[in-house]
């Protein structure tokens, strides 16, 4: 089973969700307490505020302080991804120059695709925010419109982008594309898979670094990533049907994906409410109690899952995570 040589944003990197009060408001103990939740189970990375992190309906000053929060929060243990979405590639670019400004590790930036683009058009949207800094970058393509970036795109990204490191897609059937385009840079660039990490069994033996899933699920995926790179795909399929049940009810739409990921956070004792922004989707008694039965079912799946050694990531004199196995 090839693997990518990509280093960095490794196994699950989740989406952080921005928890609310019922004031509206963004609750930042609650944020932070779901921060340290990521960095103690010892996942390479978590990104915010992206599509899962209702980056929609927050402010420009919002979309700042989440990063910077999270910053402060993980504290070196874990690589914070500033997602910097924008329909301007001039806000985006203010975006990413200020979220590295606050400290994150990498930028991810989403291909604008509320409406049809020609790829030489993609290319001059997102080359000058790649290049408007100095860290590495994440290019997303979430397009249910139409197909994904081609190679070409790709391969013309990393010559005009040095910074350009990894690719998140968001469709189904990838796995000759995976490897199609990790040929075609010399597997310079790192493919994460997205969309809930709906299509990660099929893509892991492709050679994906990553996977990019809610954070309620991100432990347990990540074990899954882990099992199934190493050869151990019947342990690792063992947990993943017992998740998907939950994955493929939430991704019906996306707004339910938001009201589940955070009903199963407040299950975990990670979050005290599942409240999102308006709009937000409302859910009636029968999907509510279909939920909790899930997650119930997901909570002993957790508790039955054979995790190892929490692994605490610190910073080198690289600037690197290093490794520490804590046996305690």
């Amino acid at each position: 089973m090839q693997q990518s040589k990509s280093t960095g944003l490794i196994g699950a990197v989740p989406i952080i969700p921005t928890p609310f009060n019922v004031h509206d408001e963004i609750d930042e103990e609650a944020l932070r307490r779901i921060v340290e939740f990521a960095a103690a189970r010892g996942l390479a990375a978590i990104c915010l505020p992206a599509y899962g992190s209702e980056y929609y309906k927050l402010s420009e000053q919002e979309r700042l302080r989440v990063v910077q929060v999270a910053v402060d929060q993980a504290a070196g243990r874990t690589l914070v991804v500033a997602q910097c979405n924008h329909g301007s590639s001039r806000v985006a670019a203010s975006f990413a120059r200020a979220n590295v400004d606050s400290g994150a590790d990498l930028i991810s930036v989403a291909l604008p695709r509320q409406f049809t683009l020609a790829e030489d058009d993609l290319l001059r949207y997102v080359a000058p925010i790649l290049n408007g800094v100095n860290v590495r970058c994440l290019v997303q393509d979430f397009n249910p419109g139409g197909p994904a970036v081609s190679v070409s795109f790709v391969i013309r990204l990393r010559a005009d982008c040095p910074n350009f490191r990894y690719l998140k897609l968001e469709e189904p059937l990838l796995a000759r594309n995976v490897v199609t385009i990790r040929d075609a840079t010399n597997d310079e660039i790192g493919i994460l898979e997205g969309w809930g990490g709906l299509y990660m069994m099929e893509l892991i033996p492709a050679g994906i670094c990553g996977v990019m899933p809610g954070l309620a699920l991100a432990d347990a995926l990540n074990l899954v990533f882990e099992l199934r790179k190493a050869n151990k795909s019947a342990e690792a399929f063992y947990l993943y049907e017992k998740l998907l049940p939950q994955i493929v009810f939430a991704l019906q739409n996306f707004e339910l994906f938001l009201y589940c990921e955070k009903r199963l956070l407040q299950a975990r004792g990670l979050l005290s409410n599942a409240l999102c922004r308006s709009a937000a989707f409302t859910p009636d008694a029968y999907t509510v109690r279909y939920v909790d039965e899930l997650n119930d079912r997901i909570l002993q799946a957790i508790e039955n899952a054979p995790f190892p050694a929490i692994v605490e990531k610190k910073r080198n004199s690289g600037g690197e995570p290093r490794e520490l196995v804590n046996d305690a």
